[in-house]
């Protein structure tokens, strides 16, 4: 009995996680869509990525970011969304942590270009959302859209 508990509140805990991670991203990524060049010259502060791909990657990060949250966010496909969430939010905190040993006094670049300069919050902050996709990753279990497809396609 406990532990049918405990494993629905982890699925509960999970979808409320799974939610909050991708309207985060969907809410990311509006900004860096609508301002790609301003976004750009972000990522070339953070002097981590050549510069001839700064102009692609201002360009395509967005929009994973704002599909895979929303796919997170629907319950569609929510393993796979969360893994390449996940390995952005590890590239997002390596990159922190660069800017942070290297004493580059950069906005995040996360939300808006003009955010306060990074800090051992902001790293705190990303590792907090690691850990939430990888709760979501291995617990999420909950109002899956996907799984409703699928049951509508298996009855005709």
């Amino acid at each position: 009995m406990q532990s049918d508990a405990r494993r629905r509140l982890s699925a509960w805990l999970a979808l409320a996680f799974r939610l909050y991670i991708g309207g985060l991203f969907i809410y990311a990524s509006i900004y860096k869509i609508n301002y790609p060049a301003e976004f750009a010259e972000t990522i070339a502060s953070y002097q981590v990525v050549p510069y001839f791909l700064v102009n692609i990657t201002a360009v395509v990060l967005p929009w994973i970011e704002l599909i895979t949250g929303t796919l997170l966010l629907a319950g569609i496909r929510p393993r796979a969304a969360t893994a390449i969430l996940g390995g952005l939010l590890i590239l997002f905190t390596l990159a922190i942590a660069w800017v942070l040993f290297q004493g580059v006094p950069i906005g995040c670049g996360c939300f808006h270009t003009i955010e306060d300069p990074i800090s051992w919050k902001t790293l705190v902050r990303d590792l907090a959302w690691l850990a939430m996709t990888a709760y979501i990753f291995i617990y999420d279990r909950l109002f899956h859209l996907e799984e409703q497809f699928m049951m509508k396609i298996k009855e005709l």
